[in-house]
């Protein structure tokens, strides 16, 4: 069994490795056993997602693959048997870092919400308002911030709103920078009150061309997207402090990265029609590489 475990465990950082991007740099700051753990949560949450995100099949299908996935996971983590790698790896992440099923299955609902979201009957999935698409990051980011902060220990309670609001604007950044492909998939996350706001309107976003100039509606409206993540990201400032010393540099690595991508963003004044923003991989290795100095100086003092 141990055996099984161990391997399990690999199976997952390997799917880590592959998938992750921002979030495997941030892996690599944390000690080995909670390293694992996080990914054995991010294969969990990424299958839930690619069942999710299977175009070939239509989203009724989706919705009920998913579900019954759901289930196969609560057989085992009752303590069915399961050859599912996955599946042994978070039923022992579940078991060491106390992590609630409720908060297993948001994860999955999370990822099943563009499955069920209101279209305008056009087939476009939308968000009417702000505090729609808030629910809606909260499912698929916060959650994950809150299953992560277990794993990364606190003794503070004030963390977890903080870790709900840091999911808040990495949710937000991804949404600016995946404008176009979430459009070219149906789906406009940029709430319906805030367009109208800046005169633009659905039909603008569905059919504009991909080398067509950002206009100045759009730009002041992903400004203020921005913006607002912007005010989201001071509660990861005081939430690292509140991390457990071993967990907070992987922390502040993912912040740094998400922060980086946000400003390259704002830098191509919004400019994510005509290509995706990303943080280069130079980058990424530097920000990791400061992050993994923060580690060894805190254990340093620690052990002084």
């Amino acid at each position: 069994m141990i055996d099984s475990v161990a391997q399990a465990y690999a199976a997952c950082e390997t799917i880590a490795r592959r998938e992750a991007k921002n979030f495997y740099y941030a892996f690599r700051a944390l000690p080995k056993p909670k390293r694992a753990a996080v990914c054995a949560v991010y294969a969990f949450m990424r299958h839930a997602d690619d069942l999710a995100d299977d175009e070939q099949l239509p989203r009724e299908e989706r919705l009920i693959q998913s579900q019954c996935w759901l289930g196969e996971w609560h057989a085992a983590a009752a303590g069915e048997p399961t050859d599912n790698h996955v599946f042994i790896a978070l039923r022992d992440t579940q078991q060491r870092f106390g992590i609630s099923t409720e908060l297993l299955d948001q994860l999955v609902q999370g990822t099943m919400l563009d499955l069920t979201a209101p279209t305008t009957g056009t087939e476009i999935a939308t968000y009417p308002t702000f505090e729609d698409l808030y629910r809606y990051c909260y499912l698929v980011a916060s959650v994950v911030g809150l299953v992560c902060i277990r794993i990364f220990g606190y003794t503070d309670s004030r963390a977890e709103a903080l870790a709900e609001q840091t999911g808040i604007a990495f949710q937000l950044t991804n949404i600016l920078r995946d404008v176009r492909e979430d459009t070219e998939r149906g789906r406009v996350y940029l709430p319906l009150e805030d367009l109208k706001q800046f005169h633009l309107t659905l039909d603008q976003f569905t059919t504009r061309r991909a080398d067509q100039p950002v206009t100045l509606d759009e730009r002041g409206l992903m400004a203020m997207e921005a913006g607002r993540a912007r005010e989201y990201y001071r509660a990861a400032d005081s939430l690292v402090p509140l991390i457990s010393p071993d967990s907070r540099a992987a922390l502040w690595v993912l912040v740094t990265i998400y922060r980086r991508l946000l400003q390259r963003i704002e830098n191509a004044h919004y400019e994510v029609f005509a290509r995706r923003v990303s943080v280069p991989t130079g980058e990424k290795l530097w920000i990791l590489a400061r992050g993994l100095w923060m580690a060894f100086r805190l254990r340093l003092v620690q052990k002084g």
